[in-house]
């Protein structure tokens, strides 16, 4: 899960005069802009409440019955998230719809100890008592859907698994359908370590807003809590423990309608093809050039309206509406056209279109030769898009393979970001420490729409060896713009349950599907891949120093294969203009956590090189301040690889009118050839007091990690 929102709180909002009820006491109710926000207590089977915002229709009338939409977080419905929920579903309780907002247990102010992970059982099973709860109430017509985005939009998916009567549709935004390979933990199964971890095991030790308790109960149930990532550390194979609530493993739990988002710049985006491919029931998609965020506010744009969708897709499946629904296309793509490298980009050029899945496409494939490009074997297909160029005459002809080198450096990829996501610089220096190939020029310009994929054929002379190839647009200047990527661990090559070490000097086959993209080349510009050993600070580094071989493709064992497409022949479509969402008046705020600053140093004498990320912010309440800061710095021995580590800090400073509370975190994660050593530290402190602290210290042994 990957998720941080912007804060917004309604000033008019007074804690001062909550209303008592059994256990916690239930914030005022308040009505701004015809809608009331009514904190709801839902008790669980155990005793334990959960805490909910219902967004209510303020003229919705005694007897009315309407649809419930649930969302479903652990991201503290009272200081992260009010504004921000508010804004979201305004425009669909306007319609007449109440939406649920609902703290997981344990978390926000919620009652309960919080969960041991994501997506725990038992955040799934007071899920289904939640979507029970609110189809009985006297205002609910019976009807439940779901929506959300990152862990709202997994959850969505892992409720529809679980099938409870009352839930008829969901919306799943920016979500994933495979735990371990495309979550943020093992990306594409590989060990990944990034600012979510640091600020997710801080929030779970905070006390619920608006007043902040640390009464032995409340420090037990959360500041006391094991911290996930250590679990994660525990668990680097896939297995029962990631597959329990993955999706990708049997598509037919899922039987309810099912309408997805994803976005090119979102590292989750693989599970919109996947599902629209798999699934049987009703099935819709919007994918545009965003990152992890909403169609109506991403940036980089172009943003647009997706809620009036949402709105007719609830319409029909939650009152039972007729409509065209049924008749929309099931993706609505948009196809982007080049643009160069670098982070200022605020709108992705490119068009609309519309088309079943899969869309009708011609897999062109690419053979890298030893002079470092790649050609078509023309006979075999028609390839009308590059320059004819035979490679080197006909001496390859009756050798059954060439060799290239290649040699691991730690610290390659850099420029590729912290993971398969948001807008990257000129990969040039990546390149530079990785085998590249590039395409004759191409003569017009040549669309993909789908999944490319690469095969390599490879040798290495070590236990464990990560691959990674990075699709590119190389522009006639020269610069180079990251399309899509991917990676696999050799050890994974078979299994990902079962990884294995490859045998020394043995050759082995490698298909790396890589991710869900949209692109044109433009003519004059070349298709470049990029093969490397590192992907760091993305993917941690694997231990020993290597030189490994690729193959080249006499046997036609290494290739790139590109889905492509005759964009003029889908249908051209457009969206409406984002409309302006009404926002809870709202105290200042100042910084920003995300995207936060970066810097890389390199250290010839200890041979280091060290990313330093860090990002802060304040944000004002009527209760007070919180100031909220966060670092994270990866660092790598580039002659000595298995000596990485990451270091990371963060902190909550919570300014109350009597009292002053800092909750900080550090955590220390290194590695050597055999394990991963992990110490991870909570303080908390009331007016510079030290009141609590605890330390996990454990060593863990790697697994072909």
């Amino acid at each position: 899960m990957r998720e941080r929102f912007a804060v917004l709180i309604l000033a008019a909002l007074s804690f001062l005069a909550p209303v008592l009820s059994a256990g916690r006491a239930t914030l005022p109710e308040q009505t701004y802009g015809g809608i009331t926000i009514r904190e709801q207590w839902i008790p669980m089977r155990d005793g334990v409440k959960l805490a909910a915002n219902l967004f209510l229709p303020a003229d919705l009338k005694p007897d009315e019955k309407v649809p419930v939409v649930l969302e479903y977080l652990p991201y503290r419905k009272d200081d992260w998230s009010l504004g921000r929920d508010y804004s979201l579903h305004g425009y669909l309780v306007r319609k007449h719809y109440v939406v649920a907002r609902v703290d997981v247990r344990g978390t926000g102010r919620s009652e309960g100890r919080t969960p041991d992970r994501e997506y725990s059982e038992q955040e799934l099973q007071d899920g289904e008592e939640v979507i029970a709860w609110l189809a009985r109430q006297a205002w609910s017509n019976g009807n439940v859907g779901m929506m959300g985005i990152s862990w709202g939009g997994f959850n969505s998916i892992q409720m529809a698994m679980r099938r409870p009567p009352a839930l008829k549709a969901i919306i799943a935004a920016d979500a994933s359908d495979d735990l371990f390979h495309d979550d943020i933990h093992y990306i594409d199964g590989m060990m990944h370590l990034d600012e979510f971890e640091i600020s997710m095991d801080l929030t779970n030790s905070l006390s619920p807003a608006p007043d902040f308790p640390v009464d032995e109960k409340t420090l037990n149930e959360r500041f006391d809590t094991p911290p996930w990532f250590l679990l994660y550390l525990k668990h680097q194979r896939d297995g029962e423990f990631w597959r329990r609530a993955s999706l990708s493993t049997d598509y037919s739990r899922i039987e309810i309608p099912v309408f997805l988002i994803g976005g090119f710049l979102d590292g989750y985006r693989d599970s919109v093809p996947r599902m629209l491919a798999n699934l049987k029931g009703p099935r819709f998609a919007i994918v545009g050039p965003w990152p992890h965020s909403f169609p109506h506010d991403a940036e980089p744009g172009p943003a647009v309206e997706w809620r009036d969708l949402e709105t007719d897709w609830f319409d029909h499946w939650l009152k039972g509406k007729a409509n065209d629904v049924e008749k929309w296309p099931m993706l609505r793509v948009f196809m982007r056209d080049y643009y160069k490298p670098g982070l200022e980009t605020k709108e992705i050029p490119g068009e609309w279109k519309a088309t079943e899945w899969p869309t009708k496409s011609t897999a062109v494939t690419l053979y890298p030769y030893e002079n470092l490009t790649m050609y078509v074997q023309y006979g075999k297909q028609e390839v009308p898009w590059f320059k004819k160029e035979i490679p080197g005459g006909y001496a390859w002809l009756g050798r059954a393979y060439t060799e290239q080198k290649i040699l691991y450096q730690p610290d390659g990829g850099i420029e590729a970001g912290l993971w398969w996501g948001d807008l990257t610089v000129d990969q040039r220096p990546s390149d530079e420490k990785s085998l590249p190939f590039q395409s004759p020029v191409l003569e017009r310009d040549l669309a993909i729409l789908g999944i490319p994929e690469v095969r390599l054929h490879a040798t290495t002379g070590t236990p464990l060896a990560n691959w990674f190839v990075r699709l590119e647009d190389l522009a006639p200047n020269g610069s180079t713009t990251l399309v899509t990527g991917a990676g696999l661990s050799g050890a994974q090559r078979n299994s990902r349950t079962a990884p294995s070490p490859p045998a020394p000097g043995q050759s082995y086959d490698l298909t790396i599907p890589l991710h869900f993209t949209s692109w044109v080349f433009p003519a004059g510009h070349r298709v470049r891949i990029s093969v490397s050993n590192s992907l760091w600070p993305m993917i941690w580094p694997t231990p020993y120093s290597m030189t490994n071989h690729l193959r080249l493709p006499f046997t036609e064992r290494t290739n790139l294969t590109l889905p492509v497409i005759e964009s003029a022949n889908l249908k051209s479509i457009e969206f409406a203009k984002p409309q302006e969402s009404d926002s809870l008046p709202s105290l200042r705020s100042e910084g920003d956590l995300l995207p936060g600053t970066s810097t890389v140093t390199r250290d010839e004498a200890k041979h280091t090189t060290t990313v330093d990320w860090h990002g802060e912010e304040r944000d004002f309440y009527p209760f007070g301040e919180e100031e909220t800061k966060e670092r994270l710095v990866h660092t790598v021995n580039v002659e000595h690889p298995a000596e990485a580590s990451v270091h990371g800090e963060a902190s909550m400073a919570v300014k109350l009118k009597d009292r002053t509370l800092l909750w900080s975190t550090t955590l220390n994660l290194r590695s050597d050839e055999k394990n991963f050593y992990y110490e991870y530290t909570r303080e908390l402190r009331n007016d510079g007091k030290l009141i609590r602290t605890k330390t996990w210290r454990e060593t863990v042994p790697r697994d072909f990690q």
